[in-house]
């Protein structure tokens, strides 16, 4: 995993937001990207927002840490994720060939581009594309971690509830929020964490 050494801003804006909510009683990996989203976002209610399992994102920093790769839906996750390269299909002249010739939409045609070239084990992270969940659930992905953090009045709350549905290892959170940066943020999260003892 990344070695880091953060800021003096981004240090006292961990104090600052552990003095407003008290998220110690979180499980490390739970709490880490509860605290990382909060830091990106300012907001605080993601500490109730947020759907996982310890579980689904050990399997998540396990896949990360033996260098599985990590598949974004657009350009504006994969720049947020600072730590390792992605790969996004978002914007490939294939994708918008595969959704036109399939009546898919360019969303879903990406999602089958990156899985034909990633195969299964690979963390998937959704800031945007509502029907990225879809397909990764309908393709049937096989991944370490679906990270589903669409944000939206239309279908994003649909997706992530179908998403936490799927029985697939995930993250995602319940209400309209989310985002690319929200996204970006719990997978660095997942890369800065350091394995206790």
């Amino acid at each position: 995993m990344t070695v880091r050494q953060p800021h003096p801003i981004e240090v006292r804006s961990y104090e600052i937001l552990r003095s407003r909510v008290d998220l110690s009683p979180m499980p490390p990996l739970w709490r880490a990207v509860a605290e990382r989203v909060i830091h990106a976002t300012a907001d605080l209610e993601y500490a109730v927002d947020l759907v996982t399992s310890e579980e689904s994102l050990g399997q998540g920093w396990a896949a990360l840490r033996d260098g599985a790769p990590i598949v974004t839906d657009e350009g504006m996750v994969a720049a947020g994720i600072s730590a390792r390269e992605t790969l996004c299909h978002a914007t490939d002249p294939a994708a918008a060939r595969m959704a036109r010739a399939a009546g898919i939409t360019r969303s879903a045609a990406a999602v089958r581009l990156s899985y034909a070239e990633v195969g299964p084990g690979a963390v998937w992270v959704v800031g945007s594309a509502a029907e990225a969940i879809a397909e990764i659930i309908e393709r049937g992905v096989r991944p370490a971690l679906v990270i589903g953090m669409p944000v939206g009045f239309v279908g994003a709350s649909d997706a992530k509830r179908a998403l936490r549905a799927s029985g697939l290892p995930q993250l995602s959170n319940v209400s309209e929020k989310g985002g690319s940066v929200v996204a970006a943020a719990a997978v660095n999260a997942l890369l800065y964490h350091e394995a206790a003892g």
